[in-house]
């Protein structure tokens, strides 16, 4: 038990005193050229369209998913057909982005929840997104950023979680508050642009098993860049 208390205290200890190796801003300046000027990866005509495709790409890619939502929202391009659509039909559909079972029900469901209480429309605001059931901040921030152009938080999927951790931007261990330790080092207004960033930059650059440093503009202001070189001096 003391052992224990111990270790949460040193833990405490380390991330209280925690600074950031670098801004949310410096961040963007260093990666905006380098990226397309997109919001999202991802294929949709409305916001009801881009809550459903960012529900799907959990445990899937953006690529397979775009492969799979024409189909899908060529049958139920709207919460009212997607509520009554068969499961069966919608596994069918949606299969290939893993877990189907599972996110078959879930579309249907929150497609429900979206007819009987909000009229059908998708709400625009963080509270009422996050009512809906298997809704987290994460999709609620993409839904607000790229379907509505609003504002309230910063996306933190498993790139922007493992980057922002690896570069030395949060020391946290929970989305939540890396989210926070996010917003407090970056200007509001780039905060949709840092998450879009480090997604991209976890792709392209920053993989979690082989990530290519050197090529890394962002390098001098790492930190396990920095450990890398502590560690292996002559490399």
């Amino acid at each position: 038990m003391g052992t224990s208390r111990t270790g949460k205290t040193m833990a405490s200890i380390q991330i209280a005193s925690f600074s950031p190796t670098v801004s949310g801003k410096e961040v963007v300046v260093k990666l905006d050229d380098i990226y397309p000027k997109i919001k999202t990866h991802l294929t949709h005509s409305d916001p009801f369209q881009l809550l459903i495709a960012t529900i799907l790409s959990a445990q899937s890619t953006d690529v397979q998913v775009n492969k799979v939502t024409p189909k899908l929202f060529q049958r139920f391009p709207d919460a009212k057909s997607m509520s009554i659509a068969r499961i069966s039909d919608l596994e069918r559909l949606v299969r290939s982005t893993g877990f189907y079972h599972v996110k078959a029900r879930r579309i249907r469901e929150i497609s429900k929840q979206i007819m009987v209480r909000f009229e059908g429309k998708v709400p625009d605001n963080m509270e009422a997104l996050l009512s809906l059931k298997g809704v987290g901040r994460k999709t609620a921030n993409i839904v607000l950023s790229a379907g509505y152009g609003k504002i309230e938080g910063i996306a933190v999927d498993t790139h922007v979680f493992r980057l922002s951790r690896r570069i030395g931007l949060t020391a946290q261990k929970t989305p939540e508050k890396i989210e926070a330790d996010l917003m407090k080092i970056t200007p509001k207004d780039l905060w949709p642009r840092l998450s879009t960033l480090l997604i991209f930059h976890g792709r392209q650059i920053c993989s979690a098993r082989s990530p290519k440093c050197l090529q890394c503009v962002l390098n001098s202001k790492c930190h396990y860049f920095k450990n890398l070189k502590r560690m292996n001096p002559a490399g």
